[in-house]
């Protein structure tokens, strides 16, 4: 599943010049820990959210939390950005864009069609961005900007950059995409599904964008696979009202 034209040759990501001086345990952890922080962060924020609704606190103040939360990660990922060597160029062609998007699309409509009963882990009512009966609309456009723009960076840094990685090689900062085995590729796929409400469509997700990845030897292809499949599923949730797959 890996373009095989001039690709296969091309060298692992070498150390930067400013991480070079440092010693090379304090470079992995760097590099793992920016990887990390941000989704560390948005996993503190679902768990602060059940928290607060267990305590009663009011659901119309609930819906601000997701707003902080993207926020928080957004900020994070700005403040960190130079360790994500990988996400300093666009340089996907256009036949790669044109297929991480296909694949975006086609996981939005799986996405909506896997929800059979044994297809859902546990329940729950989705963001639902109304205020007195009526959409609140910076609600529900925050919501929808920061699942399409800051999440896919965020959760593709962390399950395809970091751990399909580093479970091939603690080293992972080294290792080719395209070189990823069956084993660290199956594991945080089955995860990436697990981490999600419908954990069917989750997994399928997780493998399609994670064979981008291989593909592509890009991480701009999943972060873009994953933009598209977001944005699309959170346009169809504002048009038909189904807030649980939110």
């Amino acid at each position: 599943m890996t373009e095989r034209h001039d690709q296969r040759s091309a060298p692992a990501a070498s150390p930067s010049a400013s991480t070079a001086r440092l010693p090379h345990r304090a470079v992995l952890i760097r590099a793992a820990s920016a990887r990390i922080l941000p989704f560390g962060v948005f996993i503190a924020f679902l768990v602060l959210g059940d928290l607060l609704a267990w305590l009663g606190v009011a659901r119309t103040t609930l819906l601000w939390l997701y707003p902080l939360q993207t926020g928080a990660v957004l900020a994070l990922l700005l403040v960190l950005w130079r360790r994500y060597d990988e996400l300093h160029r666009f340089s996907l062609s256009i036949p790669q864009v044109l297929l991480a998007a296909g694949v975006g699309a086609a996981v939005t409509v799986l996405w909506v069609l896997l929800d059979a009963s044994w297809m859902i882990a546990g329940s729950g009512p989705g963001y639902d961005p109304r205020v007195d009966g009526r959409v609140d609309p910076l609600l529900a456009a925050l919501r929808l900007g920061g699942a399409a723009l800051v999440v896919p960076i965020m959760e593709e840094l962390f399950w395809r950059s970091f751990l399909m990685r580093w479970i091939e090689r603690t080293d992972f900062r080294r290792v080719d995409p395209a070189r990823i085995g069956v084993k660290a590729f199956v594991i945080p796929t089955l995860l990436f599904g697990v981490e999600h409400h419908l954990w069917l469509a989750g997994v399928i997700a997780g493998a399609a964008y994670g064979l981008l990845y291989l593909r592509h030897r890009n991480l701009w292809s999943p972060v873009l696979g994953h933009a598209v499949t977001n944005g699309l599923l959170g346009i169809w949730v504002l048009a038909t009202g189904d807030w649980a797959f939110w």
